[in-house]
């Protein structure tokens, strides 16, 4: 039987087999590296997974710094349907019939002798064509194609001459050339001056107001119209009878009656 010193010995030796084992396996293992716990985890908290044996670690991205928070700039205000970023200047409130130009009244003459000499030979053609009571002579002063006087307000396939006839209270025209001499009779107005639209225009009363009409003037209009055409003209706010164009160059532009 084995005394207790043996035992001792015994129980001795197997420590000494293990720790030397234990030293032996340690030795022989390979090392890893060390991580600290915030490079372990990433930005959504989640653990990184270890670097492979004989590599690197994988580059911790910084957080980029930011400075202090920006508020956005306010919106432009709304004035109407415009941007304005700036304290507005209100622009002058301008009274459209101030801003206009006053209008020049028409020049009134009585002497065809202070017409160019075209208008007065067109216009002693056009007598001279009315007084014989023949609307065929008025053919060839009414002119063709782009020179064709006007004669109706209403665009028509028919002939100057035809149209006349058609508006005549009668079926040979006498009563338009009836009043065509009548409205050649009274003093007439010099328009436009100086631009394109240049014109002498009988009667007068085409190219001014009504309501400014002295009472000789008055009795002139009723030589041409009745009381009652003159009431309608009132009520209106113009003249609305016939009356003649004539240009500088003596081209019968218009002979027309309406607005």
């Amino acid at each position: 039987m084995q005394t207790s010193a043996d035992g001792k010995k015994l129980l001795c030796s197997s420590l000494l087999a293990l720790s030397v084992l234990f030293a032996a396996t340690a030795l022989t293992a390979p090392l890893r590296p060390a991580f600290a716990l915030s490079e372990l985890k990433g930005e959504q908290g989640q653990v990184q997974e270890k670097p492979a044996e004989g590599g690197e670690a994988p580059p911790i991205e910084e957080e980029e710094e930011t400075g202090p928070l920006e508020l956005p700039m306010p919106d432009p205000l709304i004035r109407g349907n415009e941007a304005v970023t700036e304290p507005s200047q209100e622009a002058p409130v301008t009274d459209d019939k101030a801003a206009e130009e006053p209008q020049v009244p028409a020049e009134v003459l009585y002497d065809i002798g202070k017409a160019p000499e075209p208008v007065r030979r067109m216009r002693e053609l056009i007598v001279e064509a009315a007084a014989s009571g023949d609307i065929e002579r008025l053919r060839p002063l009414l002119g063709k194609g782009m020179t064709e006087t006007q004669v109706s307000m209403v665009e028509s396939e028919e002939g100057p001459v035809e149209t006349l006839k058609g508006q005549s209270g009668d079926p040979e025209g006498i009563e338009v050339l009836a009043i065509l001499l009548d409205v050649l009779a009274t003093g007439f107005a010099h328009v436009d001056k100086g631009t394109p639209e240049e014109m002498y225009v009988w009667p007068y009363f085409a190219e001014k107001p009504l309501a400014s009409l002295t009472p000789p003037e008055k009795v002139e209009l009723l030589r041409i119209v009745t009381a009652g055409d003159f009431a309608d003209m009132q009520e209106f706010g113009s003249y609305n009878f016939y009356r003649v164009g004539i240009t500088p160059d003596g081209q019968w532009k218009f002979f027309v009656t309406g607005e």
